[in-house]
């Protein structure tokens, strides 16, 4: 497989993209590893499942296991998301250059590799618990499911959101075997962040969705609304992470982390208005990016110094 073609298939997948879920999922896996062994610490709320953890850190395995699965998750949902909005892709002006709108990848490569990529998830689940490889082919009927949703219903934008949102439950139950109740918490938190800045960028889209008769957010409501739901979305998310923070007991470092995403996402929505949409770019790739980064790195830190 040559260079280019590598290239084109990393850009059919929007690998860039990863690093939005990636950095959530590994909270959740480091959350599991120091207070897996309690899932009743501190909040009152009960596990759904009885915990095998240990406290201390996810080992490199683990961590490795998890990354497998996150990238064939990903994949999978990202190939199968292009197969099924093929037509769209042709005719959208933003998404007509895509790999298989122009034929650089035929769709049957594309039916194989998410079949890889959904097999290489189901090997990463087996690797980490029999919980995991239970819940694979759930976690793959909603990622798939996605790809229609915009079809249907305006609010598209957030079972995306919980396609991402799902990875640091996801992570808890493969350090934990388990679920607790509080990382609902966090899926609830990443699946408005995500589905907050959906909105933002579907903003591009309106003329398109409303020519071929799609749903969204923006299409709806129109532009101004639409940003004045995501940032709604968004303040909710502080809220919830907030909730997480004092459910786990976390110190000051946890909170500074906040403060931070939610300055992150303040900048964010100030470079875009209802009359100018020029810097949606930035506000979507490079903000987000931060976000999740930091959003680890400052929980990270928190756990590293709390108390047992």
């Amino acid at each position: 497989m040559t260079a280019t073609r590598i290239r084109t298939i990393l850009e059919m997948i929007k690998f860039e993209h990863s690093v939005f879920a990636l950095p959530f999922a590994l909270t959740g896996a480091i959350l599991a590893a120091h207070y897996g062994i309690n899932p009743l610490h501190g909040a009152g709320l009960p596990a759904i499942a009885g915990s095998q953890a240990k406290a201390g850190w996810p080992s490199w395995r683990q961590i490795a296991w998890i990354v497998v699965a996150m990238v064939g998750a990903r994949s999978a949902a990202m190939t199968m998301n292009r197969i099924i909005d093929l037509r769209y892709d042709r005719e959208n002006p933003r998404t007509r250059t895509r790999a298989l709108a122009t034929g650089a990848l035929t769709v049957g490569f594309a039916w194989v590799f998410t079949a890889a990529a959904a097999t290489v998830l189901a090997i990463a689940a087996w690797q980490l618990n029999p919980l995991a490889l239970e819940l694979t082919p759930v976690a793959l009927a909603v990622l798939f499911f996605y790809s229609y949703t915009k079809r249907f219903t305006s609010w598209s934008h957030l079972v995306l959101g919980f396609c991402l949102g799902m990875s640091p439950a996801a992570a808890w139950i493969a350090i934990a075997g388990s679920l607790d109740a509080r990382m609902l918490i966090l899926c609830a938190a990443v699946t408005l962040w995500v589905g907050g800045f959906d909105v933002l960028y579907a903003c591009q889209d309106i003329e398109y969705d409303r020519t071929v008769e799609l749903f969204s957010v923006p299409k709806r409501f129109g532009v101004a609304r639409a940003l004045t739901i995501a940032r709604s979305m968004h303040v909710v998310m502080i809220a919830l992470l907030c909730w997480l923070a004092w459910s786990f007991h976390l110190p000051w470092l946890a909170w500074t982390g906040i403060a931070v995403v939610a300055g992150l996402l303040a900048y964010e929505h100030s470079l875009v208005s209802p009359t100018d949409l020029s810097r949606m770019n930035a506000a979507f790739f490079t903000v987000n990016g931060y976000i999740s980064l930091l959003f680890l790195l400052f929980w990270g830190a928190a756990v590293a110094v709390a108390r047992p």
